[in-house]
């Protein structure tokens, strides 16, 4: 007992120690925020229970009117980014506050989850005093609760009176309006007219952050085959048929590339026979063969994922001359290549954001923030913006089991992030 009171106090003085380098105007801040609490609970509820799915737009755009409600208490002018119906997504919901103090930020949130509507995820549950569960919870409404929340902090307070802020919650983070040309190119242009950003998806812990995120792009290998027998297989006239040869390339990408660090190439379907329709669009596939038969047809396709543009395309360098590479008999391949997601590549000025933030949290005492494995995190909206702009990820909130029934958020280390997330912002807006 004594060695568990011992550690208390010193946590308790490590604490005291760390937010005696808080500002009188900032420990208002964080009084304010332990204050309002209970009100970003509510309003994280309000939002769980809104099924607001990719292609839910009305419910996309049902949870942008909660937020954008909230923003606008927060002294922001909202407004919502429409999309061209070919796209069939939902929009963006955008709040402005145009200042001429400190650093221009450009905040990203994202409304919609991978929940649609006939998916299992249940609303808003307490599991206990320091978890709940629900639908898109921590990816990413808890994010943008923090966004919100922090914001009416500094508002209450007239500290945005100044600053020049956009905050920018996009419609379709989890599955992109296509071409994203189109989608992000708002998004990219009220970036650009930034200094940096910051982004609130899910954080891994209170004490990791991301300076780096991998990209995605797409493959697709087309093989093709001399058809017959198969007695004949393998003789110089029939041949190995198409599933040989793409066997021995999808095996080649594995042996050549597949020990390069960051670097990832899955084959998320493959389909061949003596007969096969393929939808594009759908990557549905119907087919239909019999063992004696030598496949004329094969088609694969996967996802690329990568760390710099660099690696991206070395790997699509390699992975075409692969396909390209001595042929089995009677085959021949091609490979083709869709961009899909940037990666948000490491960088000097997204690790000073990093100590930036380091900075913030020692000195409430939340301990120190480390730069997070990029090879952890998917792609994300904030590469999209990562080659204009200095920028940080990982700033949401913290949970586990994103995208799966049974998604969890911390309440505990919520207001905390709450606390980090305006004192960030509020120093950024002090900064020159």
């Amino acid at each position: 007992m004594k060695k568990i009171q011992a550690l208390v106090i010193a946590l308790l003085l490590i604490n005291t120690i760390f937010s005696q380098s808080l500002t009188d105007t900032e420990k208002k801040i964080i009084t304010w925020i332990k204050a309002h609490s209970n009100e970003a609970e509510k309003l994280l509820e309000e939002t769980v229970n809104i099924n607001s799915g990719t292609f839910n737009i009305s419910g996309v755009k049902k949870v942008g009117e909660v937020f954008a409600r909230e923003l606008q208490k927060a002294g922001l002018q909202t407004e919502w980014v429409s999309l061209p119906d070919s796209l069939q997504r939902a929009g963006h919901l955008v709040a402005v506050k145009k200042g001429t103090k400190g650093k221009k930020i450009f905040i990203i949130g994202h409304l919609d989850t991978v929940f649609e509507p006939d998916m299992p995820a249940g609303p808003f549950t307490r599991i206990n005093d320091s978890t709940a569960t629900g639908q898109g919870i921590n990816d990413m409404k808890g994010g943008d609760v923090i966004v919100v929340m922090a914001l009416q902090a500094l508002h209450s307070m007239g500290l945005l009176n100044e600053a020049s802020i956009t905050v920018y919650f996009t419609g379709d983070e989890e599955e992109s309006g296509k071409p994203t040309s189109i989608s992000r190119k708002d998004f990219i242009e009220r970036a650009k007219e930034c200094d940096l950003a910051l982004g609130f998806e899910t954080a891994q812990g209170m004490n990791t952050i991301a300076i780096g995120r991998r990209g995605f792009s797409s493959w697709k290998l087309t093989v093709t085959a001399k058809t017959g027998h198969s007695a004949g297989v393998f003789g110089q006239g029939s041949g190995y048929g198409a599933i040989y040869e793409a066997a021995r390339i999808i095996n080649r990408f594995r042996e050549d590339l597949g020990n390069e660090k960051y670097l990832t190439f899955n084959p998320g379907i493959i389909a061949g026979g003596s007969e096969m329709a393929y939808d594009d669009e759908k990557m549905r596939a119907t087919v239909a063969g019999k063992t004696n038969i030598i496949s004329p047809a094969v088609v694969a396709e996967g996802d690329l994922r990568f760390l710099t543009e660099k690696q991206r395309e070395n790997a699509r360098q390699k992975m075409q001359a692969i396909v390209s590479d001595q042929n089995l008999n009677g085959t021949s391949a091609k490979i083709s290549f869709t961009d899909g997601i940037p990666a948000m590549e490491p960088s000097k000025g997204n690790d000073a954001l990093r100590l930036l933030t380091d900075k913030v949290s020692q000195d409430i005492g939340l301990g120190a923030v480390n730069a997070g494995d990029p090879g952890s995190r998917g792609a994300g909206d904030i590469s999209y913006v990562a080659k204009y702009v200095d920028c940080i990820d990982g700033l949401g909130a913290s949970g586990k089991g994103a995208h799966a029934a049974g998604e969890t958020i911390n309440l505990k280390q919520f207001p905390l992030l709450i606390q980090r997330a305006a004192i960030l912002i509020y120093r950024l807006t002090q900064s020159e």
